[in-house]
């Protein structure tokens, strides 16, 4: 039996498995807001009241970077240590990774109709992937293709420079370099609070006028970049239609940035909660175009697979898989 998780700064994810054959079957589930717990073992314990008996393998995919067994949850009051893991719990074998590495791994383990395809030109090699995985923060990982399988690389690339491309993106530079403090990272506009910080922008410089009340709504939200997503698709408001518009052309060029220093030509999957809630404007023309657009490699990157991943599980499978390989062996 394996314990996965998925720990995120929003919600965590823990879930039982059994190996059966090649497969994960997925025995028991549950679902928690992390900001209810003051700890991962506070949660842990709860989940395992529930669930009952111990499991042999504790595999934890965490939003943060795992460096010698431990690990500082990025956007969580949390710290994560294996070996005090499988001393409070009694499970032998405990191991971390970043969830975007975990989310990698889950992408391999889906069937097909769990991806859409981005580019209808390309074509698949053997090498490298990479994945990207904008939500309450921006992830980024890449399977290195080795010995005829992959193995898994974190990054914490989401919290790289941002490097604008054109004027629009020049005056989104400096006006979040002010409301920030100085450093302005790619996470700070590829994220949920980056759409929100993106219609500020354009709120600020006066683009597209919005009709009060919208922009109250949007003000009074609990999740103001939910709601401008479901503004933009409904056709409701025009600034919130732009405000997509930016965020996707971002997106797509930090996916060819990616891909580029990967050199994944495997291609490169989008995870995360919001690139599936607006895929209909993602699955524009203008994505490949914004992900090719790099000079004299616009070929090589033309050819590459681009998909989303539309299944929220992949995190927690990928965690089942690496807890798999523990089973397996040392």
């Amino acid at each position: 039996m394996i314990l996965a998780g998925d720990i995120g700064g929003t919600k965590t994810l823990l879930a039982l498995f059994e190996v059966q054959g090649d497969r994960l079957q997925r025995t028991f589930e549950r679902r928690y807001a992390s900001a209810d717990y003051q700890s991962f073992d506070a949660l842990l314990e709860a989940f395992l009241d529930e669930a009952g008996g111990r499991p042999e393998v504790l595999c934890v995919g965490v939003a943060g970077p795992v460096l010698e067994g431990r690990c500082a949850a990025t956007n969580l009051p949390w710290v994560l240590d294996e070996a005090a893991l499988a001393e409070h719990t009694g499970i032998a074998r405990v191991h971390l990774l970043n969830d975007v590495e975990a989310a990698a791994l889950g992408a391999l383990e889906l069937e097909t109709g769990r991806l859409v395809a981005l580019n209808p030109d390309a074509r698949r090699r053997r090498g490298n992937r990479a994945m990207l995985a904008p939500g309450t923060g921006l992830g980024e990982a890449v399977l290195h293709w080795s010995d005829g399988g992959y193995r898994p690389m974190a990054t914490e690339g989401g919290h790289a420079d941002f490097a604008p491309r054109d004027a629009l993106e020049d005056g989104l530079l400096v006006y979040l370099r002010d409301a920030l403090d100085g450093h302005v990272s790619v996470e700070h506009v590829l994220s949920g609070p980056g759409i929100r910080r993106i219609y500020n922008y354009l709120a600020e410089v006066g683009d597209l006028a919005e009709p009060a009340r919208t922009a109250e709504r949007i003000r009074e939200a609990q999740d103001p970049s939910a709601v401008i997503g479901e503004l933009a698709l409904a056709g409701e408001s025009p600034r919130c239609r732009r405000t997509l518009e930016v965020f996707i052309g971002l997106l797509a060029a930090e996916a060819g940035n990616l891909a580029l220093r990967s050199l994944a030509v495997g291609g490169v999957l989008i995870g995360g909660g919001i690139a599936p809630r607006i895929l209909p404007l993602i699955g524009s023309p203008r994505f490949m175009a914004g992900f090719s657009a790099k000079g004299r490699f616009h070929d090589l990157l033309r050819a590459m697979p681009v998909e989303v991943v539309t299944d929220p599980a992949a995190p927690l499978l990928g965690a089942a898989a690496r807890g798999r390989q523990l089973l397996a062996g040392p």
